[in-house]
This record gives C-alpha cells, structure tokens and sequence, in this order.
C-alpha cells in the first residue's frame, strides 16, 4: 500500500460525501503555478504523487516543474493508469499470450493463479463484425449472426478469461465501439478509491489498445493508446514509462460557423498538427473557443489524435462536460464531484489561461469550412472543390468513359461508420436530416453504392428512432447493419456484385466515402484504393449523387421528378433545426437500457466456455495457437557484432495495416492455404483480424498488403523476400525460416513514419517472428516503436543521409551492429556499418537507439514485456525450478 503521509493533501466535501485528494497547488508551491503546467501535466503530477515510492514522486515532481523552464525534459516518469480498456482483436491475441505465460509458469514451477491483472480490464467486442449485407430490414440481425457463427472459438476464449482471469470483463457483441463505451457507460471523469480506510477521490485515467483511446480526452479523462504489448505489461504491475511529454498547444478562438460540424475541425486540427510535425507529443486544446463546443464535438476531435501524430488530443473540463455526464445518466453526486474536483486541482477550463506549451499554434474557428481528407491519408484535407484534381492524382478519374453503366469515379461504398463520428448525436442527427429531405424530394441511392450505418451504440436506434429520423436513414439504404467498427477498419463486407466485377475485369477504380479516422489504400475494402474522410451528412450527399470526382457543395446531386438539380444547400439542416432533432432524440436514460438490453445478449450467454485455471487447448484449433515467442527469453544479455542481411526493405508511410493485416483472408494466400489444409472452408476464411491468436497465419499474413513493397529486388512478388545464399525469392516468412535454420540474422529496413496507423501488436510480434532483431527506419511511429520494445526489437534510426531508395540494399549485403546490450543506455549512439555483398563496398554510420527511458533498456535486456513478467512472477511464486529457455 503506497504511503501517502508526505504527499500534500485536503479534504473535498459536497453533495457526493467527504473524501481526501491529494493537494495539487500545494504540491506546486501555489495555485499560479500549477495553472502554467499543461492540463495533461496536472493529471500525470496528481498520479506521480501517488506512486509508491517515495524518491520516485518527489524526482517526477522536481521534473514536471523543471519542464516550466524550456518545455523540454529528458526525464523519466512513471504512469500508473486506473484501468485498461481493449477491443476483441487486440485482446484476443494479449489473452492468449496471458494462457501461454500460465502454462510456462506452471510448467517452470510457479503458480499459474498468479497471473491476473493488477487493474481492472474493460474488453469490447467490437472489431469484428461485418457488414456482409446492409441497405435491408435484416442487415442487423444477418451481421450480427455471421459475426457469432464465424467467431464463436474466439468468443468462447473471452469467456474463459471473463470466468477465470480476474478483473476481466467483457462487453458481448452488439453492446457499442469500445471508444463510445467508455464515453457513455465506463468514464466518471473523476473517481473514489479506498487506501487504509480513507476515501481518496482522483481523476479517471486509462490506456487502451487502439490508437483511439484518447477520444475520452474528449470529456476530460486522460488516456492514451499503447500497444497490445505495453498493455499486457500494465495489466501485470509495470507502470508506462515515458519522458515528460512535451506538449503542443491548440488555441482555439470563436465558434464553428453555420453548416461546419466537428468532423471538418478535426480534419482541419489532423491537417495542421501534421503539417507542424507532430510525432508522439501531448496535444492539448485551450483559449476562449474551447467554450463553444460540445463534449461530443471535442471527442470527434480527441478521437483523431493518431492521425495528427499526437499521443492524446486533450481538452479540460467545464460545464459541457457535466452536460455530457447529465446526458449519458451519470447521477447528480457523481456530477457534483466532477465540478468540485477539478476546480479544487485546476482542472476546470478557464478561457483566459494560457499554460506553458513547447508549441503553440493558433486555429479560428469561425475560419472553418466544410471539408473532406484523402483520397489516401486523413491528414490531406481538402476543399470540395479540390476532390476531382485529388481523385484523378492517384488514378481514380473523374472524368473518364462510364464502366458497366457506372461512373468512372462512383462510390462503391458510402458509410456512416465509426465511434469518430457516431459518438457525437448531433452528426447522427444531420445525417438523418438530409435524409429526410432528401427522400422528400424523391431522390434515392443509385444501385451500385452500397450504404450502411454502424453506430458506436446501441442507444443510437433509440435516439434516432425518437427523433423521427430512422425510417428516413433507411429509406435511403442507411438502415442499421451492426454496432460496432465496420467498414472503419476494413470490414466493409463484399462490394456489390456489378461493381466488384467492374474492378476486376473492366478497370473501374471506385471510391468510398465514410465518416471513419483513416483511408489509407486497401483499408476500407481490398478493392478499393481511394477513399474521402468525410462528415456523416456528407457521406450521405455524396451517396446520393453516386460519385465522387465532384464540387460536392455545388455540382448537383441529382433531379427532382420535374427535371431540376437538387444542390448540396438544399438538403444542408440548419444549426437550430439539428439542435431541436438532438433535443428531441435525447432520454439520459437510453444508454443505461440500451446497453443492458445489448448486455443480455442470448447468443452470448449460450456460448459454453471452460473455467479451467490453464486453458485447454485444442490441438486442431485454427484460430487459438500458444505462440512461440511465450518464454522466459535469453540466458544472458548479448554484446557482440550483429551481422545482418535485410530481409525487407520498405519504404515510406508503411502502416501497421500494410504490415500485419486485418481484412479478409484471401483464397489464394498462404494463410488460407494454412487453413484450407486444415479444413477450413476456402469461400469463408474470416478476416486477419479475427485470427490473431493463431500465429501460424498472422505470420503468413505478414506484409501481403500490395502496398508493402520489398525494394530488395526489383519486381519481387507481394510478401515475398530474397534468401542470400541461394537467392531464391520465397515468401518473407518462408526465406525467414531459412535465414534462423542457417543461423543468419536479419533485420527490417524502412522509411519515414514506419508504423503509422492502428496499435496493432502483431505488427511488432510479427518482426519478432521474421527474427528480425533490429528495425531500421528514418522514423517510426510511436505505438508501434513502444510494441518494437516490447517484443525485444530494437529500433534503431537510420544514420543522417541513409535511406532505402539512396542504399539500393541487396540480399546479399550485410548490415554490421554493434550490438552491446548490456551497455544500453536511452537514446545511444549505435554504429553501423553496411558491406556491399557483390563489390565489398563499405560504408558507415551511426544510427541512434529509440530507446526513451530506463525501462525500456530493461525491457530490450530481457527480450521483451513476455519474459520479464514471467520471470517476476515466477519469482513472486518462490522461484520454482529453472525456467526452460
């Protein structure tokens, strides 16, 4: 129990009861002080004053106010967060792993019971569900049961840790995106915990495995994504570690003008903190036009925080919050202790402060217009008028001959998708709104876009249906097909027929429209390259006009019967009219009875599931493998040269989705060769993303994703690498098979931003696979460099001056390390040296360790998060016999 004597501390008293906090502007030396840190600085100050140890808080102190000088630390600090919140396909292969880990503990002696989390695990069941029909009255019903049907193994799996893993639980299929859940139903902002018989009140935190977690920043909860492996790390005790972050001041000033939605700011914010360089810093928004936005609209902001390269998107805490919380059914003590606890730390919103940030950068609101991103990536934002130069810039034309009575740009796919956009009820309702005016006038979708709406919760049908706006989403094709990510991360379902044909055999390059986070080529849907980021009600413009090449705000989206072009402004609601359908949609009591109802779903509670201490594993099982990177690690810490040939050289923007995929398992790949062999039915294979507790195809999966070219040698086929004795091409895992049995190490090389996209652990576990040992990039992302760590892959930045396309690398060069882990330090020194395999060239560098803190030295040392928590808990169990390694 952490000793809180000598932490400065008060009493909190009101309509909630009387419980202590600890005393931020005491700690701080007054309150004007305090009020110059960050906001996200006062919440990790408050958390470093109640670590255990009592050097440990006053050295995170002393750091966060020494970063008031020059918004700039290298100093270390623990965070401790309160709770981790997971989805399906990233807790799936963390649950297998916490399986392996009990069977090699037990297996060395220990006690398997010992492995449980030290935090309470909150899982959503929302990453898989397809959208293989929509635009019917039983697209819900059909999804829902092919998502059961296809995944019931893996279900069966989270039951078992839900029955037997402690601190686990479970949100079933059907109850919400995980990141809308925990605005509506697991977020209270501020929070009471017991500590020696005293009530303490602090702030809610979490980490969560998606990208997305800081959406909840949106209400004021600091949270932010980690990778499924520093996850799994937190779960067992080991706080997050990271340098005092440095911030990135957002100044917002007036109010988003009429006609503009909190979909066009956060393309506008995604777009600007890019262009400014954003990568892995603290993003916080302030100044008088904070006050003029919703918690909902600051959540679609929040949500975004990946794709402008932050590591959370922050806003404070003031009366719309408390709106938020009245809104969602949080009780009027809970309301009270919100208001009363952030005025008494500093954390309520004053439109007048200006805290110290390293950066700051201004945005008027009133500038803003509406606007769509892509047609590749979420930060390229773009006025309507600049899609048809965008779309025919990467091959998409809008101008060109029609293809099977379609256009040359139609939209193969328009969604209403995501937590990003269907959190916020006041973007449903507009949707809603120039559906029933659309309808109104007659028009409808043309027969080859195929719609869907995905909300993030469930209480949406309840609050659309009040509103009077459901029959008019459906009559448009915009029916519910589902609760949960969807066609946002690429479960889009097949294209229609008549299209998908087209883009086989004739060409047709479509286009898909969704009011998701990212569009990068493939995601949405294999066959498609090109997609726009766009509002909901937008997306329901650009459905009915059926292609995409077009001024959306001022071509026509179509006729009226009588002949004359209906226009974007004629369908476009007014701010008054969406406030009065969201005043009428509203019942704070819907997301409590929503989600109960979801709660209680049948075909979950049918599901049957062991509640055995070790899971039983089934030999046959295609989609549950115990992973073979589960171990106690090394014997010793290496020091050494490491020579290395490359095994894939990549190059820039290679997302965590070109690496480790998530869509459907193609016919013709090795993974379903894996599984077909084994029984599977070739036309059904499930997605990527449902098979991730099953190594053997997550490795055959591993850079498939056409977008994932191997420079190694020109015209190398997709996912396929070069083994330098022989110089036969052999798909990545094959050649890399043959590399570890020849006892030659090898290593990744990449580009800029390697790694951008989803906190997708597999594409860290996966180059643990491959053997690779080291990474090589110009820069990385940061979820995916901390997964790197702690898997026990060093990433290393290339030396100034080196890069893929300038290094022509062949398989039969070597890349040299100096590879000395016992001497590891943060942010060292490594040289490098490249030999030329055909001329003897040599040529030299020193790249530098993105190695961040003391831990993760540790981490790299011991050969990742897996084996450092086996052997801490191996030793918590009194010792048992020597590990097997």
């Amino acid at each position: 129990m952490t000793d809180l004597t000598a932490t400065p501390s008060t009493m909190l008293r009101g309509a909630f009861g009387t419980c202590r906090i600890v005393d931020l502007p005491a700690a701080t030396g007054g309150r004007e002080t305090l009020m110059r840190l960050p906001w996200c600085h006062r919440v990790l100050l408050e958390n470093l004053l109640r670590q255990p140890e009592a050097e440990v808080r006053q050295a995170g102190r002393d750091a966060l106010l020494a970063w008031l000088g020059t918004g700039h630390s290298e100093a270390e600090i623990p965070f401790a967060p309160l709770r981790i919140l997971m989805h399906d396909t990233t807790c799936g292969p963390a649950l297998v792993d916490i399986a392996a880990m009990r069977d090699a503990l037990a297996e060395a002696g220990g006690d398997p019971a010992m492995l449980n989390p030290a935090v309470p695990v909150a899982t959503s069941t929302d990453h898989s569900l397809p959208v293989d029909v929509s635009a019917r009255p039983d697209a819900l019903r059909t999804n829902m049961a092919n998502e059961m049907a296809r995944n019931a193994e893996r279900y069966r799996f989270m039951k078992w840790a839900a029955n037997t893993v402690h601190g686990f639980r479970v949100f079933p299929p059907g109850t919400g995106i995980m990141h809308t859940i925990n605005l509506e139903r697991l977020a209270t902002v501020v929070t009471t915990e017991q500590r020696d018989g005293t009530t303490w009140a602090v702030p809610d935190t979490l980490v969560g495995t998606d990208s997305h977690t800081p959406m909840v920043n949106g209400i004021g909860v600091l949270g932010w994504g980690v990778g499924g492996i520093e996850a799994e790390g937190v779960m067992f005790g080991v706080p997050v570690s990271l340098r005092v972050p440095e911030v990135y001041g957002v100044r917002l000033a007036g109010a988003l003008p009429e006609g503009t939605f909190a979909t066009d700011l956060a393309l506008a914010v995604t777009q600007l903190l890019r262009k400014a360089g954003v990568a892995g810093e603290f993003v916080e928004f302030f100044g008088p036009g904070v006050g003029s936005l919703t918690a909902g609209q600051r959540a679609v902001v929040s949500n975004m925080a990946p794709e402008y390269g932050a590591t959370t998107g922050a806003f404070p805490i003031d009366g719309h919050t408390l709106d938020y919380l009245r809104a969602t059914g949080r009780d009027a003590p809970q309301v009270a202790l919100v208001e009363a606890y952030a005025r008494a730390q500093g954390l309520w919103h004053d439109p007048e402060n200006e805290p110290r940030y390293t950066t700051v950068l201004e945005l008027d609101l009133a500038s803003l217009r509406p606007s769509v991103a892509g047609p590749r990536r979420p930060q390229d934002r773009l006025d309507p008028a600049q899609v048809p130069a965008a779309l025919a810039a990467v091959g998409s034309p809008a101008d060109g001959a029609a293809v099977a009575g379609m256009p040359a740009d139609a939209v193969a796919v328009a969604a209403i998708t995501s937590c990003t956009n269907t959190s916020d009820l006041g973007l449903l309702v507009a949707a809603g709104l120039v559906a029933r005016r659309a309808r109104a006038l007659g028009l409808c979708v043309p027969a080859w876009v195929k719609t869907s709406l995905t909300p993030g919760s469930p209480a949406a049908e309840r609050q659309l249906r009040r509103a009077g706006l459901l029959e008019d989403l459906e009559a448009l094709g915009f029916g519910i097909a589902g609760y949960g990510c969807a066609t946002c991360i690429g479960n889009s379902g097949p294209l229609l027929p008549a299209v998908a044909e087209a883009v086989e055999a004739r060409g047709l390059k479509p286009v898909a429209i969704l009011s998701g986070n990212r569009n990068f080529p493939g995601r949405v849907h294999p066959q498609i390259e090109s997609a726009l980021l766009a509002s909901p009600p937008l997306v329901i413009a650009y459905a009915i006009a059926g292609r995409a090449g077009l001024d959306i705000t001022r071509d026509p989206l179509g006729t009226v019967a009588s002949g004359c072009p209906v226009h974007l402004t004629d369908l476009w609601p007014r701010s008054a009219e969406i406030e009065a359908a969201v005043a009428a949609a509203s019942d704070p009591a819907d997301i409590a009875a929503a989600g109960e109802a979801a709660d209680r779903s049948p075909a979950w509670a049918a599901l049957e599931a062991p509640a055995t201490l070790r899971f039983p594993w089934d030999p046959a099982s295609t989609y549950l493998r115990p992973p073979p990177f589960v171990s106690f690690g090394p014997e010793a810490q290496e020091a050494g040269l490491l020579r290395a040939h490359p095994l894939l050289v990549l190059g820039d923007d290679i997302t965590t989705d070109h690496i480790s995929p998530a869509g459907a398992i193609p016919a013709r790949s090795d993974a379903a060769t894996w599984l077909v062999e084994r029984g599977e039915d070739p036309r059904d294979l499930n997605v990527y993303a449902s098979r991730r507790g099953n190594w053997e195809v997550m490795l055959r999966g591993l850079f498939t994703n056409k977008a994932a070219v191997n420079h190694l040698r020109p015209g190398l086929p997709t996912g396929h690498s070069v083994f330098a004795p022989t110089g036969e091409a052999l798909p990545a895992w094959r050649a890399a098979q043959r590399y570890a049995e020849a006892g030659l190490p090898v290593v990744i090389v990449a580009g800029e931003r390697y790694g951008t996209g989803s906190s997708r652990d597999w594409a860290a576990k996966g180059a643990q696979l491959l053997g690779a040992r080291a990474v090589l990039a110009n820069s990385f992302e940061r979820i995916h460099r901390s997964n790197l760590v702690g898997m026990g892959v060093l990433p290393l930045r290339l030396p100034e001056g080196w890069r893929f396309d300038m290094l022509g690398l062949a398989p039969d060069d070597a890349i040299e390390i100096a590879w000395d882990l016992p001497a590891l330090v943060p942010r060292a020194a490594i040289p490098l040296t490249l030999r030329r395999g055909v001329t003897g060239e040599v040529l030299s560098g020193t790249a530098t360790a993105l190695i961040e803190t003391a831990r993760e030295v540790a981490l790299i040392q011991a050969g990742g998060m897996i084996p450092m928590i086996l052997r801490r808990a191996l030793a918590a169990s009194g010792g048992g016999h020597a590990a097997s390694r």
